[in-house]
């Protein structure tokens, strides 16, 4: 059975030692995993059957929470909000009509899963909102263990006053049947590590950066000819500068400033190890839904442990300081921090003059939120 001295020491392997927030999370998460079996209840009415993590971005609640999901040897399952909701959109298109087709969608997808955690919750969306309460009612029905990571406290979920009424039943319940720790350390895990060998970020848009992009295509690629490609995203065509085994070179105008979901970035993810981002013209993250999509587009490659190499006129964090007009732009900024540090192994790591895409390995998990 997993003990809290097992977590730590875990942590201990990687030159962490956790603050008196992340103890409290560790202990919370192994009295949690101390009930056994897909149908295990708590023993007793004051216990819970999930652990709510939250706080501002870096403060290491997915670092406790992977520590503690690699450790458990129960069925398990870990994944970012977005693709939770690409799945069950999906299997929804398909589900005969019904009663209650949330409620049996939710079930066939909770099959066999004793553990589930979910990096980044959040709702932002009605829609979202009620498939939410529904799989999160079906989930505590069946005794899955839930561990839900979020830079929301449950209160400020669907913030929006139009909708936020309707929520509440579901907050509550977050309430009532989790364990919520608020993670309030004052260290970010994100900024302050040694920056990688490699650049990933380049500024301005000259030629010097032109010739670094090339370089860094040619290290994973080989080639140094580039051929415009159009490439499928979610079943739609992009428009690629060029399009290698491992990696992909795309203009931001075509990726984030065009029309695009986090559907097209989760299609991207899986199909590419790393995307080189260039001609980011800073003056376009002004616009929301522009800013909103390079936002998807980072949470959901930081995720997949993809690698990104942007190229913009001006340097891309300090053009996004201060901006508003669309959530979570704080994790963005404390992502952004550690995707250019040796502390961030992405799925390009040790990859040179790769000639095709077999043999791709899953993404390993987030190390900190």
């Amino acid at each position: 059975m997993l003990d809290e001295a097992q977590v730590v020491s875990a942590l201990a392997a990687r030159d962490i030692v956790p603050d008196a927030t992340q103890r409290d999370a560790i202990a919370a998460l192994v009295t949690l995993l101390g009930a056994h079996g897909r149908h295990a209840k708590p023993a007793s009415a004051s216990a819970h059957q999930g652990v709510y993590c939250h706080g501002v971005p870096g403060r290491g609640k997915s670092l406790v929470v992977d520590t503690v999901f690699e450790l458990a040897s129960c069925r398990k399952r870990r994944l970012h909000f977005h693709e939770f909701l690409r799945e069950m959109n999906r299997r929804l298109v398909s589900e005969p009509r019904g009663d209650d087709r949330l409620g049996s969608v939710s079930r066939q997808w909770l099959d066999g899963v004793e553990l589930l955690c979910f990096d980044e919750f959040h709702v932002h969306d009605i829609a979202d909102a009620f498939l939410m309460g529904r799989f999160l009612d079906t989930a505590i029905s069946l005794g899955t263990r839930i561990v839900l990571t979020s830079n929301y406290a449950p209160e400020a979920l669907l913030s929006n006053p139009e909708f936020h009424e309707r929520f509440l039943p579901t907050i509550e319940q977050i309430k009532r049947c989790f364990t919520v720790i608020h993670f309030d350390g004052e260290r970010d895990y994100r900024f302050g590590g040694e920056e990688a060998a490699l650049p990933h970020f380049f500024a301005p848009l000259d030629a010097a950066t032109g010739d670094a992009l090339l370089q860094i295509f040619v290290r994973y690629e080989g080639s140094e000819t580039l051929e415009p490609a159009t490439v499928s995203a979610a079943g739609r065509p992009l428009a690629a500068r060029a399009a290698g085994a491992a990696l992909l070179w795309v203009n931001f105008e075509n990726l984030c400033v065009a029309s695009r979901s986090h559907l097209d970035y989760l299609d991207l993810a899986e199909q590419w190890r790393g995307l080189i981002l260039d001609q980011v013209h800073t003056e376009w993250l002004e616009k929301a839904h522009t800013l909103q999509r390079l936002i998807w587009l980072v949470d959901i490659f930081y995720d997949r442990k993809c690698a990104l190499f942007i190229a913009s006129d001006q340097p891309i964090e300090a053009a996004l300081s201060g901006l508003e007009g669309a959530h979570d732009l704080s994790r963005t900024l404390s992502r952004l921090a550690e995707m250019q540090s040796r502390g961030y192994h992405s799925m390009l790591d040790g990859t040179h003059r790769l000639t095709d895409a077999t043999g791709v390995d899953a993404p390993a998990a987030a190390q900190a939120s």
